[in-house]
């Protein structure tokens, strides 16, 4: 099973939590598709990384995608010639989400070939064309990409060992080579990625994730982080699922808690954190998937 289905099968579970407030989301879902048929970013207009998160949340909550609509907004930007890293994995990404069938003939193979231009020398893939290694976030989008096209990256023992160049001292992994203490999103992604490609994780990890909860609910980005993120905690939470491990009964409420207090139920979606004045596909997403994992 593909990353992308991993995660969508957890967010599918969100309604035991989310129970009559479920119309909502969905209602939130079908007002991110733009008059265009992309995803609506921040500043309302469409977006194809927010494209992914709209259909994803769609998905989700079994909402009837705009397949003719989101078909044509995609076909604009052909091969992905003018897209960065992450936009031609989002390309490639809504494609499979809308059906791999509809993509145009050797599109695939295009964007895999740019997504491949992104590797560097260690192995790893990174969007920063300047940057001298791969990040475990780039590892994480770029085999996202390859599987939702039906592929796998070439040569992925190089990258597992791309990835082993950003453990950090204390046991995470950072998307900085040399760091002294690791990040919560890198160590998740880290430890999502190395398990699903069937390699070996060192369980104290997971002793640093749980450092990483907030007392009031949530997880930090990173080590002493004055708030916990909608982000973090989705990620901490699949990543300790990856690893076997069930948060105590204090710190399951705790997080439900804190995801219930990003709730907006006038718009029907979740902000980031507390501090977080805006409501998105993307961490709506989140939110469905955080709310998976705790309904489990």
């Amino acid at each position: 099973m593909s990353l992308r289905l991993q995660l969508l099968q957890v967010a599918r579970l969100a309604p035991r939590l989310l129970a009559d407030s479920t119309e909502l989301v969905r209602d939130f879902f079908r007002r991110q598709i733009t008059a265009e048929g992309g995803g609506r970013d921040r500043a309302g207009q469409p977006d194809l990384y927010y494209t992914i998160f709209a259909l994803a949340g769609m998905q989700a909550l079994d909402v009837p995608l705009p397949v003719a609509a989101v078909e044509s907004y995609l076909r604009r930007f052909g091969g992905g010639e003018s897209l960065d890293f992450v936009h031609v994995s989002a390309l490639a990404r809504c494609w499979a989400s809308i059906g791999l069938e509809r993509m145009p003939d050797d599109l695939g193979a295009t964007l895999l070939r740019r997504i491949e231009a992104f590797r560097k020398d260690d192995g790893g893939y990174e969007g920063d064309r300047n940057a001298a290694h791969g990040t475990a976030y780039g590892a994480f989008v770029a085999l996202g990409a390859y599987q939702d096209l039906g592929h796998r990256p070439p040569h992925l023992l190089k990258l597992i060992q791309a990835l082993k160049r950003l453990e950090t001292p204390d046991g995470a992994w950072s998307n900085v080579a040399g760091a002294k203490f690791g990040s919560l999103n890198a160590t998740a992604g880290a430890v999502i990625l190395i398990r699903h490609l069937g390699f070996p994780v060192n369980a104290e990890v997971a002793n640093w994730l749980l450092a990483q909860a907030h007392p009031q609910g949530g997880f930090i980005a990173v080590p002493g982080a004055p708030l916990p993120d909608l982000l973090s905690t989705a990620t901490a939470l699949h990543a300790l699922a990856a690893l076997d491990v069930r948060l105590s009964s204090g710190r399951h409420e705790r997080c439900l808690d804190f995801v219930d207090s990003l709730w907006t139920a006038g718009e029907g979606g979740f902000h980031g954190h507390w501090a977080d004045e805006y409501v998105d596909a993307e961490y709506t997403y989140y939110g469905l998937l955080a709310l998976g994992h705790l309904a489990l």
